[in-house]
Order: C-alpha cells, then structure tokens, then sequence
C-alpha cells in the first residue's frame, strides 16, 4: 500500500473542475475506493465541503493522506442500506468515484435519489513514455503480466468503453462518455517507474504467486530503452477516461 501511494501519479485539477461544474451542490462527495486518498485529497481541499472516502482495505487507508474535511471509513465490498446510511450518508446529493459491483449501483441509486446527483467514474491507462520505452513495456504488459491481471483489467483496457452505465447524460453533454480530454502527468526516473509498475495489481497477484515478473533481463531492457534518449526523468503522462451521468430524480 506504501508502494502503491509512491508509486501513483495525482490527477489533475481539471479533471475535478469539470466533475464540479456538472453537480450544482458541492457540500459532499463520496470518493468510493479511494485507496489512499489520491482523489478524495484535491476534491475537499478546493471543490468540495466534505468527502466521505471508503475503501475495503484498511492497508490502503493507512497511508491515505489526512485532511480535517475528510472522514475516511472502512467498509465491507458490500453494505446493507442501514450500512450504506451508518457508514457513508443518508439520501443526499453526492458525486462519487467509481466502484463496480451490480449491488453498488442499486445502492448508487439511492443515496443519489434526490435531484442534481452526479455519479462519475474514470480510470487512467498505462503511462505513455516514449517509443522506446513503450517498446519494451508493450510485451511486458501484454504478455508477461496478461496472465495475472484480474478480468476487471478489460475495462481499463476498453478505456471505460464497455462498461455498464446506466444513468442519463449530465446537462451539457450530449452522451455519458466516456470523455477523454483529461490527462495527468507524473515526472518519473527509472526507479520511480519500476515503483508504479511494482504497485500494478498484476505485478502483485504475480508476486504473490511466488513470481518476479521483473527479472533482471527485462529491467535491463527497460534501463537500455530508458537510458536511449540521455535524460534521467522523463513526463509520463496518463489518458484518463471519464464517464459522468445523472444518477437519480
């Protein structure tokens, strides 16, 4: 979880701007999965009154970062409407972060019952470096790790395309997305880099099953890709893929 929170790059203010513009009350939002806190710290800080950030892991929210107007809560992958009410809000307008489970959108529905609420989900892609370095992680990533990532992968892979998403478009906008004009960027070394691929959820179920998939011939092919250009730190920049909806009347 500490890897995971070194290793991952912050979103970009637009990105919260936009999600903003589209929900007319900005007194809660609800970053649902939110891990360590990587959306939940730039939402309370200049957007929003309160954030109710839940996660299932409780690694995770050790080391999510700590802000007077965020209450981080430890919830089980499923809740109960009592639990949804004890644990997250009562009925209320919210914008939340994604989370994809069929129960979770039932329970999506109700808290955003009353009018103007907002549901948005994005996800970002693999790092784009360069062509060299892309050349080395393409097999890395679609050959090495394939076996490991979770079917869930699909879904980043499909950039949000395929997911189910079934809420009316926000005013403004003539679809749900999803909406790719948002990027972040994250100034990486080579170590940085190793550490973001080391936090990927494949490289970890790899890990745990007792293999490396960073062997010391493709960290060599990474450093000779890497090392091509003469520059130490390189921008990575990540696509991000929004799709944003009303979530209820």
């Amino acid at each position: 979880s500490k890897q995971y929170t070194e290793g991952r790059p912050s979103y970009p203010a637009e990105l919260f701007q936009f999600i903003a513009s589209k929900t007319p009350d900005h007194d809660l939002v609800w970053d649902v999965g939110t891990g360590s806190g990587q959306a939940a710290k730039p939402v309370s800080a200049k957007i929003y009154k309160n954030v109710i950030a839940t996660d299932t892991s409780p690694k995770q929210l050790e080391f999510a970062i700590k802000l007077p107007n965020i209450r981080y809560q430890l919830t089980p992958p499923t809740m109960s409407i009592t639990e949804l009410e004890q644990n997250v809000a009562t009925q209320s307008s919210v914008a939340l972060h994604w989370f994809d489970l069929p129960q979770f959108y039932k329970q999506v529905k109700w808290v955003l019952k009353k009018p103007n609420g907002v549901i948005a989900a994005w996800t970002y892609t693999m790092p784009g470096i360069n062509e060299s370095v892309g050349a080395v992680f393409k097999p890395f990533d679609t050959v090495d790790c394939e076996p490991f990532w979770e079917p869930q992968r699909k879904l980043v892979d499909n950039k949000y395309m395929s997911i189910d998403f079934p809420f009316e478009p926000v005013d403004g906008v003539d679809n749900t997305g999803p909406f790719d004009q948002f990027v972040l960027e994250k100034v990486m070394d080579l170590d940085d880099y190793f550490t973001f691929i080391r936090s990927c959820s494949g490289y970890q179920t790899a890990k745990d099953k007792g293999v490396e998939l960073l062997t010391d011939n493709v960290m060599d092919n990474f450093k000779v890709a890497w090392n091509e250009d003469g520059q130490s730190q390189k921008v990575a920049r990540f696509p991000i893929y929004l799709r944003i909806a009303k979530a209820g009347n």
